[in-house]
């Protein structure tokens, strides 16, 4: 991402999904500390929290996914017009030179829309044959987004274990309670 957003029409919105997967990490941190205190002093008002934010957390899951897979189109619609844009700049002026559309050639080893002749010295090297880009950025973050949503289908489904083993836990405290 820092390839793409050196040029001065780079969107700034970029670094907030890192932003983002910060703040999710420290509230995670928050969350974990509050599982670990209420299994250790065997509280189950702090493992009722515990249970909330799994849930809070689980429900955000899901919403991001939702959105993702809704999303998805206008997201390889938004990279191709970048592309596209670097890449009628580049036509415009030869001589400046273009490393956006360096980064886009090497990141998605493709080469032009059409054909590869006029712009054939922003290509990778490696590169053998023409491929199109725009074709390759929706194959790429097609594949992509269908590999993070995995991850997130196996991320929501340890939530739903840690919301199961926290309301058991919260159960059997509860009795043990009862017992004496």
């Amino acid at each position: 991402m820092k390839d793409f957003s050196s040029e001065d029409k780079s969107p700034e919105y970029f670094y907030m999904g890192l932003y983002v997967l910060v703040g999710a990490g420290a509230l995670m941190m928050a969350v974990g500390f509050f599982g670990c205190c209420g299994a250790t002093r065997e509280s189950q008002c702090v493992l009722g929290s515990f249970f909330t934010c799994l849930l809070v957390i689980f429900a955000a899951e899901v919403t991001t996914g939702v959105f993702a897979f809704i999303g998805k189109d206008v997201a390889i619609r938004h990279v191709q017009t970048m592309y596209e844009e670097a890449y009628n700049g580049y036509l415009r002026d030869r001589e400046k030179g273009n490393g956006t559309l360096v980064t886009f050639h090497s990141t998605f080893q493709c080469c032009g829309k059409e054909s590869s002749e006029q712009v054939q010295p922003t290509c990778p090297k490696e590169l053998l044959g023409h491929k199109n880009c725009i074709n390759e950025i929706e194959t790429t973050i097609s594949v992509k987004l269908q590999l993070i949503g995995i991850v997130g289908i196996g991320i929501a489904g340890f939530t739903i274990l840690g919301m199961i083993f926290s309301m058991v836990l919260c159960c059997a405290i509860r009795n043990s309670r009862d017992v004496i």
